[in-house]
Formats: structure tokens, C-alpha cells, sequence
């Protein structure tokens, strides 16, 4: 099956964690009283921990390095800050827990018919903040909005799904979707055209479908749902806070949902402040930032120890989940010994030690020790310069030949890892240019495929890589440009099976495959820091679930 443009984005949002640190506009100084200023919300205590705002109000800061795009769940793109900051109004149906488990978020449960119908239950106790239930209607409204070709969203992949066009939208006007229907008030079935496991179907659209009340926005435009005030500041949420200002590139702030169904929080306000990555420490440091996420808040590697002898913040390393995977754009370089010997020629430890103080861990494929399906038994391809000389030689290797090597300008550490490649590469005769370049423009360049090798930070989701691998390695028009039988095979059988241990066998032979070949290999994979004040119960910074039971944060 071909991927179209939007099923890629789409795919690239399931999987690209944005946990790359970005070059992100700095969080200026806030006046007193302005919105996501600390200073007008807290006052700090002698040791530079915050305290609880004068009027007992207590106030969380989370600090990230992502900047906004969105908080309409109709516009969601698989960013991971578009999704949580917007979830903590509009729960997804599912959620991944920190066990990599999934949890019923607005949905108490998700089963399969078949292969094709899904049931989704809505939680019995869910209701809106106005007090009326959440039911099956919401969902489908909001379904049938995701598939709109006048909202004209490209990433959900809605196309699976029968009555929806290939290109993820329905008929203008339409008003149902076939494959969506209503069992009864609080459960929905979904019918996909192709056969998809649960797993995927969890993954991929009950943890990216954030229902919206439909008794209260059914009145507006279709053509103005994009832009309608009320998606700036609704009035009626399903999650435990409603946003009450935001700055797209410095801030989030919210109040809780004291009507919130599965309990009111018990903070009062919580606030997403958007810095730079070589802010947090300070932040952390200051108590203005109480805690931080894994894949959210990019902490330079050089803050990490400064981070760690912290009195006032317990550090937490999540599992190794980012992967600093490196493209090879097949076309450019098509024999597999040039690429073989790429690999080969690379000291993977030694970057692993030296630039993330073995924080992490090296793999070939795509899976990390984080996954279920990871296969232990695959060695990963060890530092062998003299091999690689002899694959170069034995493919004819043309030594005058120069590889254009795109890397994130926001990534510092990767730079300095880029450089250590690109003088392991020279040393067996493979040159290579650098081009550092913003992330924007690395996209744009991985879209255009007008590289030869090209890096960025991605996270496959452990449980369900599926979509992303199968864009990147297994279509013609992908970031690398390979196709392979076994592989397409392999990840076809992953669709028709629900078992974790016939899924394992397949995804092995994938990482196998990619192993020999070399269309992508793993510079290291990131278990990245996360840290939350001591001042914090109830507050974990992990992967995956982090905001899941936020209404139970607390302050000491």
C-alpha cells in the first residue's frame, strides 16, 4: 500500500518525538502578574523553591523544549506537545502508562471483533464539565470532523477507515462515516477497509482522537472550526484543566477542571513554559520549573550531572526509547557494502560513553531494549575500520565522491557525534560534508530526499512501531528509498496478528534485514533525563504516561 503525503506526515508524527531541542524562541523574563510568569503566580523561598502562591493556590511549572502549534484537537499532528498540552483538556481515548500498558482514558475499554471492527466503550461515569455525559455521538462527531476535506487535516490517516477516501477525507458535506458507527450511547465501532491489530488501532487512533462535546460546538461552521475562538479557550472539557492563556512559543497555562469526572485535581493551576534546553537546569535549579518530561523538556547532555547533584530535584532516566537514527538515501548510495561499511567504520560505544555518558544504549534496526519485541539475540555491528576499507574496495568506492550529511542544528550533542562520524568515515576513505540546519529545513530536506545521509531523533513507539517503519524502510518514495520483499512481508503479517511473540519474530526479521543492508542504522538509542522537585507527590516524569493521573499531582 503506498503512502500518500498525508499518511507520511502522519506517520513521521506518530514517531518523530520532537524531543530533538529545537532552536525555540527564549522564554523571556515575565512581568509580574503576566500569564505563565512565576514570578506573579509564587513566591520563592530563601532556598529557590517555590511555595504556594498567596491565596494557598498551588501551582505546578512544567518546562519543555517543544514550542505549540495547536490546541484544536480537529488539527492534531502527532507532535508530542500538540497532543499532551491538548489531552489534559480532551482525553484521548487511550493512553500508553509508564509500563508501556494501555490505559483507558475516556474509553474504559477497546476490543476487536476481528480484524476489521473495533468497540470502543466510553467510560460510563464519563461526563462533560457541564455535567452531561460523554457519548457515543461525540465520538463520531468528532470522527467525522477529523475526515473532513474543508478541515483539511493530512495527519490522522482516517483512510483505513471504510467510507473514507484514500487520501484520509469523506465527501464534502458528508454526514457519517460508513466504518463509524454507533452501537448504542456509549459505544462506537470502527470497521478499517485492510486488517489492522489492536494494538495498532490503540496507537494509532485511540490515543490521537480527542472527543469534543458536540452539544457545544455542533452549532459552529464546519469551514471555522479551524479558527473559532472557543478552541482558544473552551468552556467545556472532558480532562482535569481548561487552558486559560497560552503563547505558542512560551507558554500554556491552565486552571483546573474542579468538575473533572475522574476527580478535581488538587492543584489549581498548572503551567507548560516553553525555554531553551540550556534553560531548564537553571529553572530546575531556581524551582521556577518543578519538573520535566523525558521526550518533551531536551536536556543538554553537558546538564545532566549539574541536574543530578540538584538538592532540591530527584533526576529520572526514562528507558531508551529515542533513537538517533541515521538515513541512508538508498538512490544516492545503492550498494549495500558502501552503506555496510558506513556502519562498520563508526565507534557507536565510544560516542555512547563519551557524548552520553552511557546514558543509552547501542542497536542495529529500529528496536530498542525498551521494546517487547526487541530481539536480544541480534549483535549489534561492531567498530571494524579495516572491514569497512575492504567492503569500499571490493564495491569500487569512489573516494573523490562527497556525501551531503544533514544534521539538527538544535541537537548539540548529535553535532559533536556528527563530527566524530564524519572523521571515522574519513579515515576508511568515505568523506563527508556536514549541512547543520534547523529543523524545519531538516524536514523539508528528508521530504525532498535530496541527501545522502540524513539524522534526527525518533521514537518508534515501543509497543507498535509498525507505521513508521513501514514508511521509512518499506516504500519506494520514503526517507530512504528501500523496498525489500522479506521486510514487506515480514511487516505485512504484523498487521493480521495480535500475539507478542509471533509479532517479536517478525520485527526481528525487519531489524535483521535492516542489519544487513543498511537503508537506517542506530547512532545510540537516548535514555533520556527527566527531574521533579522534591516539593512534588504523585508526579513521575516518564515517557510515556506522564500526564495520565495529573490530577493527582500534589504539593507538599
Amino acid at each position: 500500500m503506498k503512502m500518500n503525503r498525508g499518511i507520511a506526515k502522519r506517520a513521521l508524527g506518530l514517531g518523530l518525538a520532537i524531543v530533538m531541542a529545537l532552536s525555540v524562541t527564549a522564554c523571556g523574563k515575565k512581568q509580574s502578574g503576566e500569564p505563565g510568569a512565576a514570578g506573579g503566580q509564587q513566591e520563592q523561598s530563601g532556598g529557590g523553591q517555590q511555595v504556594q502562591a498567596a491565596g494557598g493556590e498551588k501551582i505546578v511549572n512544567v518546562g519543555v523544549t517543544d514550542t505549540l502549534n495547536t490546541l484544536n484537537p480537529l488539527l492534531m499532528d502527532g507532535g508530542e506537545i500538540n497532543k499532551y498540552a491538548t489531552g489534559l483538556m480532551f482525553l484521548p481515548l487511550m493512553e500508553l502508562d509508564s509500563d508501556l500498558q494501555f490505559e483507558g482514558m475516556l474509553a474504559d475499554s477497546i476490543t476487536a471483533e476481528d480484524e476489521h471492527n473495533f468497540l470502543v466503550h466510553i467510560d460510563e461515569s464519563a461526563t462533560w464539565s457541564d455535567g452531561k455525559p460523554v457519548t457515543a455521538d461525540d465520538v463520531i462527531y468528532t470522527a467525522l470532523r477529523l475526515t473532513s476535506p474543508v478541515i483539511g487535516n493530512p495527519a490522522m490517516m482516517y483512510y483505513v477507515f471504510v467510507g473514507v477516501g484514500d487520501e484520509g477525507y469523506t465527501e464534502k458535506g458528508a454526514d457519517h462515516v460508513e466504518g463509524i458507527t454507533k452501537v448504542d450511547d456509549k459505544t462506537v465501532r470502527f470497521t478499517t477497509k485492510d486488517p489492522m491489530s489492536l494494538v495498532t488501532f490503540q496507537n494509532s487512533y485511540a490515543r490521537y482522537l480527542m472527543t469534543l462535546p458536540k452539544h457545544v460546538i455542533e452549532g459552529i461552521a464546519e469551514e471555522d472550526l479551524k479558527s473559532n475562538e472557543w478552541f482558544n479557550h473552551p468552556d467545556v472539557v472532558s480532562g482535569p484543566f481548561r487552558v486559560t492563556d497560552f503563547d505558542k512559543d512560551h507558554y500554556i497555562s491552565y486552571e483546573a477542571n474542579k468538575d473533572y469526572w475522574k476527580g478535581a485535581p488538587k492543584i489549581d493551576r498548572l503551567n507548560i513554559k516553553i525555554v531553551e534546553g540550556s534553560q531548564l537546569y537553571a529553572g530546575l535549579k531556581s524551582g521556577e520549573i518543578d519538573v520535566t518530561q523525558n521526550t518533551m523538556s531536551a536536556i543538554p547532555m553537558e546538564d545532566y550531572e549539574s541536574i543530578e547533584a540538584l538538592e532540591n530535584v530527584t533526576p529520572v532516566y526514562g528507558d531508551p526509547v529515542t533513537n538517533q537514527s541515521v538515513f541512508i538515501q538508498t538512490a544516492n548510495v545503492p550498494d549495500p557494502r558502501v552503506r555496510q561499511a558506513m556502519l562498520c567504520a563508526i565507534d557507536r560505544n565510544r560516542i555512547l560513553d563519551q557524548l552520553m555518558k552511557g546514558h543509552g544504549e547501542v542497536i542495529d534496526g529500529f528496536l530498542s531494549s525498551a521494546s517487547p519485541y526487541f530481539d536480544a539475540s541480534i549483535t549489534p555491528v561492531s567498530y571494524d575500520p579495516e572491514r569497512a576499507k575492504a567492503l569500499l574496495a571490493e564495491a569500487g568506492w569512489d573516494s573523490g565522491k562527497t556525501l551531503k550529511f544533514y544534521v539538527n542544528s538544535g541537537d548539540s550533542t548529535f553535532i559533536n557525534a556528527a563530527s566524530v562520524i564524519a572523521a571515522q568515515w574519513a579515515e576508511v576513505g568515505i568523506k563527508a560534508d556536514i549541512q547543520t540546519v534547523d529543523f524545519a529545513t531538516l524536514m523539508a530536506t528528508a521530504t525532498s530526499r535530496d541527501y545522502d545521509v540524513l539524522a534526527v531523533q525518533y521514537t518508534y513507539a515501543p509497543v507498535d512501531p509498525y507505521a513508521d517503519i513501514n514508511w521509512l524502510i518499506n516504500m519506494e518514495d520514503s526517507w530512504t528509498s528501500y523496498v525489500n520483499a522479506d521486510v514487506n512481508d515480514a511487516l505485512s503479517k504484523v498487521q493480521v496478528t495480535n500475539d507478542t511473540a509471533e509479532t517479536a519474530k517478525l520485527y526481528s526479521i525487519v531489524d535483521k534485514k535492516v542489519q544487513e543492508d543498511v537503508p537506517m542504522f542506530s547512532a545510540y538509542v537516548i535514555s533520556s533525563l527527566g527531574a521533579v522537585n522534591k516539593r512534588l507527590t504523585g508526579v513521575q516524569p516518564s515517557v510515556y504516561g506522564f500526564f495520565n493521573h495529573v490530577e493527582q499531582w500534589d504539593v507538599k
